[in-house]
């Protein structure tokens, strides 16, 4: 059979990897596909990548446009990145009735809805296994592999950059700017770091997960977003002298008839395999019932890596160019008609287990006045330190390990904590899961 054409929209980190791949893997490609896939059409705005990545015999762009409008071209491949102009670059493939792969998080995330419906409507696909945890198969492995089970819950470590600063702080003692500032030098930050560091590039992942994890439309605006700037090596200690690690989880669970979706830092005990996910690595988690736990652990990012997860993205798409559109693996892996919307979970009616440090001043009764306040809220505890001074000091901290109680309860308990005059500066408040 002729070989599938397919239209390379940026030859960026990602986009080279991903011509790299097909190039080198050709022969094994066809192998699995049934058919050669050749990239026949390549937009590019760097000149400079065509004699680094060797580019034969493609045609090149400086219009996006021009690839997907070609009628050569059977698949799309969109790896620009963003919403403006790759949400209006798939809409017009859709509309010319080419299939679509993409890694964009960020599109998939506040946009999928309105580009699966088009999508449904035009009989095309469009498949996006790199837009969460890079090469990790974890759309795939929920959507096909855990088909036949209820997922209670999915929790991963889906940011790589987050994951290095607080390795990073945890194994050397490190204060986070510190260490931001090095992941900047080393390319895993953007000189604007907030995607990374604020939460939004999780959630953008944790929205895609639990659409497919529950059978739900995509809910981006209803996630909680907690970043990691106010963590600190003392922090990370106390944690550790605990028997807990602080992970930047995204958390995704079914709750009586709600859905949690939540991106924050989050205490994860040490005998857990998610807790010992470092550097740059990536890991999901999912509990579910027939197979219990199961956890995935890979590149997060990179050129080759994600290039894996589009490459079979491709090899799936030319498997199904021949078949019938109601008979493929659904989007969101539930057919259409069968994706019920539930109502999100608001944060305050969470409940979760919570590490607590307050700073103190040194003197008698002021252990009472907290422990008044925990237990006039009816917050139980589970473990307490409470530190000595230092020579000269007059605060101490007190650090407490709560049991799983609603989030509208400890945010009560740090209002009143803060009215007392014996508790100075601010109160750090982490969550705690256990994935049990």
């Amino acid at each position: 059979m002729e070989p599938v054409k397919i239209g390379l929209l940026g030859l960026g980190t990602v986009g080279g990897g991903t011509y790299t791949v097909l190039q080198r893997n050709a022969e094994e490609i066809a192998r699995r596909a049934g058919r050669g896939i050749i990239v026949s059409h390549a937009s590019i705005r760097n000149r400079a990548r065509i004699e680094a990545l060797g580019l034969r015999d493609v045609r090149l762009s400086e219009d996006p446009f021009a690839v997907v409008d070609d009628p050569e071209i059977e698949v799309v491949v969109e790896l620009l990145g963003g919403s403006d102009p790759a949400l209006a670059l798939i809409l017009r493939a859709l509309e010319n009735g080419k299939h679509v792969v993409t890694a964009n998080k960020e599109l998939i995330a506040k946009h999928g809805n309105e580009i699966f419906a088009a999508a449904q409507r035009e009989g095309v696909m469009v498949a996006f296994e790199a837009a969460v945890a890079g090469g990790i198969p974890i759309i795939k492995s929920i959507r096909e592999g855990l088909a036949g089970n209820e997922i209670r819950w999915v929790a991963g470590i889906i940011n790589g950059t987050a994951n290095f600063i607080l390795t990073e702080m945890r194994d050397h003692g490190r204060d986070f700017a510190d260490v931001l500032a090095e992941a900047q030098r080393l390319g895993y930050a953007e000189a604007d770091p907030s995607f990374d560091v604020d939460g939004i590039d999780a959630a953008h992942k944790l929205t895609i997960l639990a659409a497919i994890a529950f059978g739900i439309p995509l809910h981006f605006d209803d996630v909680y977003m907690e970043g990691i700037s106010g963590m600190t090596r003392e922090d990370i200690g106390y944690a550790e002298q605990l028997g807990y690690r602080i992970k930047h989880l995204a958390i995704a669970r079914r709750s009586d008839g709600s859905v949690e979706l939540r991106v924050h830092p989050t205490l994860v005990p040490e005998r857990r395999l998610i807790a010992h996910v470092d550097g740059v690595m990536n890991a999901v988690q999912v509990q579910a019932d027939a197979l219990g736990p199961n956890l995935y652990y890979g590149a997060g990012a990179g050129a080759e890596p994600t290039a894996s997860a589009v490459v079979a993205d491709l090899v799936d798409v030319v498997r199904t160019l021949t078949s019938d559109p109601d008979n493929r693996v659904p989007h969101l892996a539930f057919k259409p008609d069968q994706l019920f919307d539930r109502p999100i979970l608001p944060m305050e009616e969470v409940e979760t287990a919570y590490y607590l440090r307050l700073q103190a001043v040194d003197r008698p009764g002021v252990m009472a006045q907290v422990s008044r306040i925990m237990g006039d809220l009816d917050i139980s505890m589970e473990a307490i330190l409470q530190k000595e001074p230092g020579p000269g000091e007059t605060t101490v901290p007190l650090i407490m390990l709560t049991r799983s109680v609603r989030e509208r309860q400890i945010n009560e308990a740090i209002r009143q904590f803060r009215d007392l005059d014996a508790i100075v500066g601010e109160v750090q408040r982490i969550r705690v899961e256990n994935l049990g």
